[in-house]
């Protein structure tokens, strides 16, 4: 990888013409660029380059762009995310920043104004050091975006986009306690009411899921307060 101080970008769209036109103007205003076209490449790809932004296209072949900044979260992955999205609604606004997104540029866009926003989300991004990068490849809980599953060993189990949804928010926080507002609005972006006792049936099913890849840590309930995947 090359390293001469230049901030890195990963660029994550499925249409090869826009792909390309990013990944020109990106290197052109300096940036070293990563590009890929799916979001089981963008997860592979963030693992081993190390970006410090991402520009993240929402609607990709493979999976949900939402569902890819979960995943790059729960690795470990601290680099800002600008999501691409040509949809209008709020709550589709909203619900990527619940997931974990910093800004986002709704298309068509100027490029100048994608190059500002890159620029803000690299200047905020705080430094973060991830549990997951302190473990072994083999004792790291993953998450696949393209598949719905995780991970753990030579363990994998299926997840609903819902369950993916849940457990990707409680993998990327650990081992922090996650509110229920934030859980909820992590797995149901743009829901209008989820019920106390819906959220109770999702813990039940995720540490579920977690026995059945073996994972030996807990999910903690903090009363009155969320959960906690230790």
């Amino acid at each position: 990888m090359e390293d001469d101080g230049r901030h890195r970008v990963l660029v994550v769209e499925d249409d090869g013409l826009l792909r390309t036109t990013l990944e020109r103007g990106l290197r052109r205003a300096g940036y070293l660029v990563d590009s890929v076209s799916t979001g089981g490449a963008a997860v592979t790809t963030a693992r081993t380059s190390g970006p410090d932004a991402v520009v993240l296209d929402i609607g990709l072949p493979d999976a949900d762009g939402r569902d890819v900044c979960q995943a790059l979260r729960a690795q470990g992955c601290a680099a800002g995310v600008v999501f691409l999205t040509a949809r209008h609604h709020t709550d589709d606004v909203l619900s990527g920043f619940a997931v974990g997104g910093d800004d986002y540029i709704r298309k068509p866009f100027e490029f100048a104004e994608l190059l500002a926003r890159v620029a803000g989300v690299i200047r905020r991004r705080p430094f973060m050091v991830a549990l997951n990068e302190k473990e072994g490849e083999e004792e790291r809980l993953q998450v696949d975006p393209a598949t719905h599953s995780i991970r753990y060993g030579e363990r994998t189990v299926s997840l609903t986009p819902t369950e993916f949804r849940f457990l990707s928010c409680l993998i990327a926080r650990r081992p922090e306690v996650v509110r229920r507002a934030e859980l909820i609005a992590a797995g149901w972006p743009g829901a209008a009411h989820v019920g106390e006792n819906t959220l109770d049936q999702y813990v039940t099913r995720a540490r579920r899921k977690l026995a059945q890849v073996d994972f030996p840590q807990t999910l903690e309930n903090v009363r009155g307060v969320g959960y906690r995947l230790q």
